[in-house]
């Protein structure tokens, strides 16, 4: 299948417009439209982000036959992982995640943190580490956790956290104010 093809499968699959697939990539709808009608190409930048907020390899996107629905695996075979957090504006490449024990704070306040280690080798601290997001419970984190460990084992190169929560910060507190 060509790029075309590919985009307008993998939109679906993901039950979105080509109206809200726009809005996410802040384009116009006709150029989305376009690209799925074989009459132009996303430029570099929003290529990348289209990958990183469909969760596909732009190799995948680009290629002319797409590897899902034929019982092949991606070809990350890395175990590596790009994770973007969209409320923490963070993009980090892990090789795991891990979670926080659950933290005291007021209500509203977020009660634990995801973090993504790195193979950067360890120090006196332990692994490299970077603050990914907040959750309002323990069942949210657990079905990042099991998410991001799924998109690991099928080879996915990125992963949008889905369950974190947005919050708000002011001086030493952080409330949730959207989960």
């Amino acid at each position: 299948m060509s790029f075309s093809e590919n985009l307008k499968q993998i939109r679906k699959e993901h039950h979105m417009s080509q109206e809200e697939l726009a809005e996410l990539l802040d384009v116009s709808r006709q150029a989305v439209s376009k690209w799925e009608q074989a009459q132009g190409y996303p430029e570099v930048e929003k290529l990348l982000l289209l990958s990183a907020k469909l969760n596909i390899s732009s190799d995948a996107l680009m290629s002319d036959e797409t590897n899902r629905g034929a019982g092949v695996k991606n070809e990350n075979k890395s175990g590596l992982i790009v994770i973007t957090s969209p409320h923490e504006n963070v993009i980090a490449t892990c090789y795991k995640v891990a979670a926080s024990g659950k933290m005291r704070g007021g209500k509203g306040s977020p009660q634990y943190a995801l973090f993504g280690m790195d193979r950067g080798g360890s120090n006196i601290w332990g692994e490299p580490t970077t603050f990914l997001g907040w959750y309002a419970s323990e069942e949210m984190v657990s079905k990042e956790i099991a998410e991001i460990h799924k998109a690991i084992l099928q080879g996915m190169p990125y992963y949008t956290l889905q369950y974190s929560a947005k919050t708000q910060r002011r001086w030493a507190s952080v409330k949730i104010v959207e989960v």
